[in-house]
This record gives structure tokens, C-alpha cells and sequence, in this order.
């Protein structure tokens, strides 16, 4: 069947995929730029792909897994992997960056006057949004995600997913091998490793105005916050849908644990927007590429 035909039958089978990829770019583009943007998605788009081609013939690095076909002429396929499956990691690792940058990113006294209750002003700048920190904390809520997504996936007879994949031996967490987890935080490490030296390239110290990210534009604005946000909006809309299906689905005991784990983590969010939890990311003296 023809490229473009299976594509069309993969926006209609999946139509939930492609409107969360949609607000990843409109969100990545306020957030990031075109430039960025593009970059972003391909880097985790061929990271992905890679990782997943690769874990599916010598088990490296999510442990061993199979698809099981069962949709075939029904969607796009690469190799034997859907194109659908890859293409989730772009706004998943996205989404989880811009909750990474809410936690993080230093802020500036909110100076906007006739409100009683401001969001705090987050300094977007690129010594901090490419520091080791930030990558490693992105890699990690990338691969808590999946603590949620994975199990309630490997249901999917049960739910309009459908059985597409299996593991060779039921692991220990809801059906889940532990090593499907570490493959996910190193799938994020890599993406954003090679996202974070794109962007410093393009901040180069020969860089001009015109190659800054909106936001970078518009500091001292709680608009850096507003747009780091929508990001964040995309995280916790995956969250949702994800405990309603589980939910949905009856499995209740899985539900709750997920909601437990993310528990602490909403709290210490709220906390932060409310001001009441300051990021501790230094500045760095002499980092020819840091915001002046």
C-alpha cells in the first residue's frame, strides 16, 4: 500500500497522537523558534526510531520487545516498527524539557503591575536551559512518563490502542520489565544531549537577535512562564488521558499508583508557580555562550 495512503490511515487510527503533536509544535515554536523546533523533533524522531529498530533485534537499550504486526496495512510501519510509536517520543520529551525548565530555570522579581497574584518570571536563557541539570532532570520525568504510559499500552486489546506490541517475559512492574524504563531515560539523554550542543551552536558567540528564541526576546515578561506552560499543559494532558484509559479500562490499582507517583511532583509545581519554591541552578561566570 502506498506511503501516503497508510499515512492518512494513521492520522484516522490515531488521531490522539497527532493532535498531542500538534500542540507540541505550536507550543515548541512559541517556546523555542522554527529553527529549534525542527531540530528538537528530528533529533528525538531519529533518536527514537533508532533505539526502538535496535531494542527490537538485540534488546539494547529498552530490553527485548516485539511488535506484534497486528495492525499492519492499517498504519505506517518503518522497518517493523509503527511510525505512530516513534513519533510520540518528540512531544513526550518535549513536554517533559518544558516541566524540567518550570522546576529550574532561575526567575526575576515580576514586575507587572495591577495584579495581586503574578506567575513568577523565568529567565530563559541559554546557560541555563542547556545545563546538565536541566538535561538530566528532563531524562528523567521523560522516563516517569512511561511509568504511566507503558503499562496501560501493553493493554491496548483492551482499548482502542490495540495489542500492537508484547515482551518475551512479563516484567515485574504491572507486566513491565524495570529495563523498558532505563531505555527511556537513555533515549532522553541522547535526544537532549544532542539537542542541547544544536542549540548552543546556534547561540554562538557570533549570534545575533534575530537567531534568539522568542522568549529570549521577551524576558522580563511572565510570557517566558506563559509559554513554558503551554509546554507543561502538553505534559499533564498526556498524563490524563493516559489515567483515564487505565482507569477506564479497570484497572484501578494501576491508576492510583500513577497518580501517587505524580502526586509530589504536581504539589512541588504548584509550589513553584505560587513562589514558594526557589530553583537553585547557579550562574556560571565565564561561559562565553551565557545570557548577558
Amino acid at each position: 500500500m502506498d506511503i501516503p495512503i497508510l499515512l492518512i490511515q494513521t492520522v484516522l487510527l490515531r488521531p490522539y497522537v497527532f493532535i498531542f503533536l500538534i500542540v507540541f509544535l505550536v507550543a515548541a515554536n512559541r517556546l523555542l523558534g522554527s529553527k529549534r523546533t525542527i531540530f528538537f523533533f528530528l533529533i528525538t524522531w531519529v533518536t527514537a526510531f533508532l533505539c526502538e529498530f535496535s531494542s527490537t533485534r538485540t534488546g539494547v537499550p529498552f530490553g527485548w520487545y516485539f511488535y506484534t504486526g497486528a495492525t499492519v496495512g492499517q498504519e505506517l510501519y518503518l522497518a517493523d516498527v509503527p511510525f505512530m510509536d516513534s513519533l510520540s517520543f518528540t512531544f513526550l520529551l518535549f513536554a517533559s524539557y518544558c516541566l524540567t525548565l518550570l522546576f529550574l530555570l532561575p526567575q526575576e522579581e515580576n514586575k507587572e503591575s495591577g495584579k495581586t497574584w503574578r506567575l513568577p518570571v523565568l529567565v530563559f536563557d541559554l546557560q541555563h536551559r542547556t545545563s546538565w541539570p536541566v538535561i538530566g532532570l528532563t531524562a528523567l520525568l521523560f522516563a516517569f512518563i512511561d511509568i504511566v504510559i507503558d503499562p496501560v499500552a501493553l493493554r491496548g486489546d483492551r482499548w482502542f490502542l490495540g495489542q500492537i506490541y508484547g515482551y518475551p517475559e512479563a516484567g515485574t512492574y504491572f507486566g513491565v520489565p524495570l529495563a523498558n524504563f532505563v531505555g527511556w531515560a537513555i533515549v532522553g539523554l541522547i535526544a537532549m544531549g544532542a539537542y542541547r550542543a544544536v542549540d548552543r551552536r546556534l547561540s554562538s558567540v557570533h549570534s545575533t537577535l534575530s537567531e534568539a528564541t522568542p522568549l529570549e526576546r521577551r524576558q522580563g515578561s511572565s510570557i517566558v512562564t506563559r509559554n513554558i506552560l503551554f509546554g507543561c499543559g502538553l505534559y499533564y494532558g498526556v498524563l490524563m488521558f493516559n489515567l483515564a484509559v487505565t482507569f477506564w479500562i479497570g484497572e484501578a490499582l494501576l491508576g492510583i499508583v500513577g497518580i501517587l507517583i505524580y502526586l509530589p511532583i504536581t504539589v512541588l509545581a504548584c509550589f513553584r508557580l505560587g513562589g514558594r519554591l526557589a530553583a537553585s541552578l547557579p550562574t556560571l561566570p565565564g561561559d562565553p555562550l551565557a545570557r548577558s
